[in-house]
């Protein structure tokens, strides 16, 4: 049995790190989401016709924290055959509104069979299976009598792992250079004098033509800048009970000086006019983030960087290279998001990407070290550089735990990826100015002890709303 964490061999694209989806969270909405239309292919076998009735159990954090993360909306959507990628947002209370109120639903689009959300989605807050905390069971039964049961662990970033098949290499894809960790990582790269960026491009090659992975990052880049126009240009209040006020769109009213633009392209001159001081420039990485991350809580389309609720980080700190460093580029932009990705596909090799196993150093603290060794390599640091700035990055993360009040993608959740992008240009900084044969600490150093930390950690600070800032603030679930 593969283990969820820990080094494996794994074969991981530039697009399983960065997946377009809905928020809040990528491991209780986008995983789920997948899971049910993942179970979905199964029931088709017998006809989608024959289904009598489906009932959802959740187990461990996903009950715990279900509600205020949109557990039970993401796996009824995908129930009805929804994909995250393309779903209208818009539609998202309309759907579920419509379930509640007729009892009933629509199996893949196709199929109408009772259901009562109350009754058949089922959180067990005292349960949880041994082997991931995310755990959800899919129950069908048949007009003939016969059922069928599944159960699949949202292991974090979205990704998906069905009980049974955690052994089957049948589709391990054989890459060019296989990388597992950040030791061979920087091997391939002397061997090869390639860059990080180039090096992901050739094992991206074995999955797709350069030119379908470059027009595909692009669509990623694409996605999180319209996530942070949007969230810079929305007010008002966040949905689920804590009345947490939206800050984005204050900010950048302030910082535009009411300066006029009409879409993206004006709005981004209008942000270089405004000079390069550190006090600006760090107002506008704060509101980038801000901005992702209040779309990510209001159930808006974003993009894992690796999680939704690190979304923020790697959109806010690409902004900044784009915006004050002369980053506006294609071609630079996709190098950048190719070595972030690598960065991020060690960590969930070596340890977790997941809230629920490691704490928040699984979600702020990787995306971190993924910005931070992708601006470094976009700044023109070496392949040391970048791997050190990646290890800055994440030292200064250990221990970061996850304690959402109310179980919402809030607080301290958003505020934690303005951290998380300053940590992350911080730390490039650093190893740009630095000469890495003198670090002390390698990245595989960092990784191995992020895991060794998630396992010490307590599971009140494990995405559970049962410790830290999640209990400082009472909130009933049954409000968000």
């Amino acid at each position: 049995m593969h283990y969820i964490c820990g080094v494996k061999k794994e074969s991981i694209s530039v697009f399983d790190i960065f997946k377009i989806g809905i928020g809040p969270s990528s491991s209780h909405t986008l995983g789920p989401w997948r899971a049910a239309l993942r179970f979905i292919d199964t029931i088709k076998k017998k006809g989608i016709g024959n289904v009598d009735h489906v009932r959802v159990l959740l187990y461990g954090s996903l009950a715990k924290t279900g509600k205020g993360h949109g557990t039970d909306v993401a796996v009824l959507l995908g129930l009805c055959g929804e994909d995250p990628v393309t779903f209208d947002v818009d539609q998202i209370d309309p759907t579920m509104a419509d379930i509640k109120d007729q009892s009933r639903m629509n199996l893949n689009g196709e199929h109408i069979i009772p259901f009562t959300p109350d009754e058949d989605v089922v959180f067990l807050f005292d349960e949880s299976l041994p082997f991931h905390p995310n755990a959800l069971t899919f129950l069908c039964s048949y007009t003939d009598g016969t059922e069928i049961a599944e159960t699949y662990y949202s292991i974090g970033g979205g990704f998906v792992v069905k009980e049974g098949e955690e052994d089957d290499d049948s589709d391990l894809v054989h890459l060019p250079y296989p990388i597992e960790k950040a030791e061979y990582l920087l091997a391939a790269c002397d061997k090869t004098g390639l860059s990080v960026s180039e090096l992901v491009m050739l094992n991206e090659l074995t999955w797709r033509s350069e030119a379908e992975t470059k027009a595909g990052v692009i669509r990623i880049w694409e996605t999180m800048r319209d996530c942070i126009f949007r969230g810079c240009h929305i007010g008002g209040e966040l949905p689920g009970g804590l009345q947490v006020k939206r800050r984005a769109f204050e900010l950048n009213k302030t910082l535009t000086d009411s300066k006029p633009y009409n879409n993206f392209e004006e709005w981004l001159a209008v942000i270089r006019s405004g000079g390069h001081s550190f006090k600006y420039t760090l107002d506008w990485v704060s509101c980038f983030a801000l901005a992702v991350n209040e779309e990510n809580a209001s159930f808006s389309r974003v993009v894992t960087a690796p999680t939704n609720g690190a979304a923020g980080v790697v959109p806010a700190v690409l902004l900044y290279f784009i915006a004050f460093c002369d980053g506006y580029d294609n071609e630079k932009i996709i190098k950048f998001l190719l070595t972030a990705s690598e960065i991020g596909s060690i960590f969930k090799k070596g340890a977790t990407l997941s809230a629920a196993m490691g704490g928040c150093q699984a979600e702020i603290g990787v995306s971190a070290s993924m910005a931070a060794a992708a601006l470094t390599e976009a700044m023109g640091g070496t392949v040391d550089q970048s791997l050190m700035a990646a290890e800055i990055a994440m030292e200064h993360h250990l221990g970061l735990t996850c304690d959402p009040v109310g179980g919402l993608v809030q607080v301290p959740c958003i505020e934690r990826n303005t951290m998380g992008a300053i940590k992350a240009i911080t730390a490039s900084q650093l190893a740009l100015q630095s000469n890495p044969d003198h670090a002390r600490i390698t990245l595989d150093a960092v990784v191995n002890t992020m895991w060794e930390t998630a396992l010490d950690m307590n599971h009140k600070y494990k995405e559970t709303a049962e410790g830290g800032l999640a209990v400082q603030l009472p909130i009933s679930l049954s409000e968000c």
